[in-house]
């Protein structure tokens, strides 16, 4: 028993499984090796399930009943959102119905959509001119996508005597493309993929792979790459062209602004809410690997 919140225990497996995600999340972005930040990610994944919990108990406590109609309306909406009952079931992991289960859950939810709505009100409704000094103040978030156009040169693997051959002739082209030999001219001779054109054109990141984007945007115009290698095979690239990002019309993103300041006005209410209900909250954590939120 590591975690008490208000007297209501935190089971180790839920504070496990939310570590676990916690860690995965960070591994994928490729942010942490094994464990070196295990005692933060644990931390942290306490401190989320305190914040969940005292919400829940506040939502309990403001709205201790709630009507059927609100659940079947509610249950009615998350099953139309899902596509079906049955998927509807499996997203919530239930893959047998069990309708006193599924009545609190839902119960729950219904609470905590009365408890937030009351927490934003009131919500703004802002007039085109603060929007306009919202988007200027926050134009980071309204930028068109940075592109570049690149040609390449590809030679896969298929049919070398080795990769030291491979990358020997690679190097050897390169040497002819930087001392001004036709770049086009000796991937269209020499591109395992002859149904692939050199010129890619314009391309946004996350079109190509990772590792082909990572080398092009980082690339001057009318630079010529390193040899690189992707799961494709070995490859030299040169930027023919750059669009910087650049901020999007106002009225092209008006709505959007909207949305923006929505969000940012909900963030900061929540972020206000929670932070009272810490301070009142009485957090036991029998186990501690850091500190966290409360008292």
């Amino acid at each position: 028993m590591a975690l008490i919140v208000n007297g209501e225990e935190i089971e180790d497996e839920i504070i496990e499984n939310e570590f676990r995600t916690i860690k995965g999340h960070y591994e994928r972005t490729l942010q942490v090796a094994c464990c070196e930040r295990d005692p933060e990610f644990r931390a942290l994944a306490k401190d989320n399930l305190a914040s969940r919990m005292i919400i829940q108990q506040e939502a309990v406590k403001r709205f201790p009943e709630v009507t059927d109609e609100d659940v079947q309306n509610r249950l009615a909406k998350l099953i139309e959102e899902s596509g079906s009952e049955e998927q509807f079931l499996m997203r919530i992991g239930m893959p047998v119905k069990d309708e006193s289960l599924l009545h609190a859950q839902v119960s729950n939810g219904v609470r905590m959509d009365k408890m937030m709505t009351a927490v934003y009100a009131p919500e703004p409704s802002p007039t085109d001119d603060e929007m306009r000094a919202w988007y200027e103040k926050n134009v980071q978030y309204f930028l068109t996508d940075e592109e570049v156009k690149a040609s390449h040169i590809t030679l896969s693997l298929a049919g070398a005597k080795s990769r030291a051959e491979i990358f020997a002739l690679m190097r050897e082209l390169r040497g002819k493309a930087q001392n001004g030999a036709d770049f086009d001219a000796l991937a269209s001779e020499h591109n395992s993929n002859k149904e692939t054109p050199p010129d890619l054109g314009w391309f946004k990141r996350g079109e190509f792979m990772e590792e082909f984007e990572c080398i092009a945007f980082s690339m001057s115009e009318g630079e010529i790459s390193p040899v690189f290698t992707t799961q494709l095979g070995f490859h030299i690239c040169k930027l023919t062209g750059r669009k910087p990002a650049v901020p999007k019309p106002f009225e092209d993103v008006k709505e959007e602004v909207r949305h923006r300041m929505l969000e940012h006005h909900r963030d900061e209410k929540f972020n206000v809410f929670v932070d009272e209900l810490k301070k009142s909250a009485k957090i036991e954590d029998l186990d501690p690997d850091e500190e966290i939120g409360g008292h």
